[in-house]
């Protein structure tokens, strides 16, 4: 008789999902059970200025908002993190809630730790992130959890409003670096297929490729658990069938929706702790030090990564190439065909980062803590090198 593997899944402090309801109507049931009187709602500039949304949300929730905040630039910046929890502080904000993509997302959830420990300036903000020690091992500062709750509807598909860990990019040291506590993830979170109408294309779809990248390196990971990988198979599911069918017929609400439940599928490994690999360790540099939009990182990243896993994990990827329908397909080539079917850039140079890059991109990246814990040993600058390489063109 075999010994069943054992494993832990940890979950977050997150309480409530809405599906599929209009986000005016779920933000206002919320806001009333958590009887919250002065809201500080942290939303998408877009949506702000050039759609009645956040208008419609503000209506529903009445004399309750006390303050309505937008210009979140892409990777929160600290300096935007820090100017927004400064208006929450100014209100004396007792709820947080946050509409928009995942730079919205990720501000609103470290805007609380912000308050908690009173940081102002950007050096604060310092002995909070997570961060790899000269010995390669990954460091979670501990520190007492945050007071104010936050309420998250997101508009695409990156998934960081299930996760307690949080993302902002260092300005000074030119990379983005992660902010995590239990107390951090939202208290509830709203999927309103409708609100994501007004998500460029390009981004709905590269952001689900974000989360496509979720599931494969949880599949890819040697560190999963049946839980997991169950979780990372449904999602990976979802969204192979659900974005080419919005990007067929963008008014299909039910493909959305889909989506939008593969993103929570796609998080829960990560949540419990199953530890990603480089595509995500390689998009955190590409983002926070050269810019590249959230979910190009992974469309360019992700099938070179398994490419060049696959001497160390072919078993596993066997897992997503039967996810694609297509088990005797090598799984790098079915995600290449997948996203070059949703016309996303499949390259470095296409998102414009060029070869005298590779250096201080290699270096940054080594300073993640997901560069460690890839299923193919992970030791210098020089392996990320060769990936970037696969990528390159």
């Amino acid at each position: 008789m075999s010994s069943p593997s054992a494993s832990t899944f940890n979950l977050t402090s997150t309480e409530r999902v809405y599906m599929g309801r209009r986000a005016a109507d779920a933000l206002a049931e919320e806001a009333a059970l958590l009887d919250a009187k002065r809201i500080f709602l942290l939303v998408s500039e877009t949506l702000h200025t050039k759609t009645n949304e956040i208008e419609q949300i503000t209506d529903a929730l009445g004399s309750r908002v006390q303050a309505v905040h937008c210009g979140i630039p892409p990777h929160a910046p600290r300096s935007a993190v820090l100017a927004a929890a400064e208006a929450a502080r100014n209100i004396n904000t007792d709820l947080i809630i946050t509409v928009g993509g995942g730079s919205v997302t990720d501000a609103g959830q470290i805007i609380p730790l912000a308050l908690k420990h009173n940081l102002k300036q950007h050096d604060d903000m310092d002995p909070y992130h997570v961060y790899v020690d000269d010995q390669g091992v990954t460091v979670t500062p501990q520190f007492e959890g945050v007071d104010i709750r936050v309420v998250s509807c997101p508009t695409t598909l990156s998934g960081g409003e299930f996760n307690a860990l949080s993302g902002a990019t260092d300005e000074k040291a030119g990379f983005k670096q992660g902010f995590v506590h239990p107390s951090m993830a939202p208290v509830s979170v709203v999927l309103d297929p409708a609100l994501t109408r007004h998500t460029p294309e390009w981004l709905w779809n590269s952001t689900g490729v974000r989360s496509v990248d979720h599931a494969l390196e949880t599949l890819a990971s040697l560190q999963s658990d049946h839980f997991s990988d169950g979780m990372a198979e449904s999602a990976l599911r979802l969204l192979v069938e659900a974005l080419p069918a919005v990007k067929e017929n963008p008014e299909d609400l039910d493909a959305r929706l889909r989506a939008q439940v593969g993103v929570w599928q796609s998080m829960l490994p990560i949540i419990s702790g199953v530890p990603m690999g480089a595509s995500h360790a390689i998009g955190h540099a590409l983002g926070g030090t050269l810019d590249v939009p959230h979910g190009y990182c992974s469309c360019v990243m992700a099938p070179a990564v398994l490419e060049f896993n696959l001497p160390a994990n072919a078993q596993r990827q066997e897992r997503i190439s039967h996810c694609f329908g297509k088990p005797e397909v090598p799984a790098h080539e079915l995600v290449d065909a997948f996203i070059t079917q949703l016309d996303l850039p499949r390259s470095l140079q296409a998102v414009g980062v060029t070869a005298d890059q590779f250096d201080q991109l290699a270096a940054f990246t080594m300073e993640d803590f997901w560069a460690r814990t890839n299923p193919r040993t992970i030791e210098t600058a020089d392996d990320i090198r060769q990936i970037l390489e696969m990528a390159k063109e």
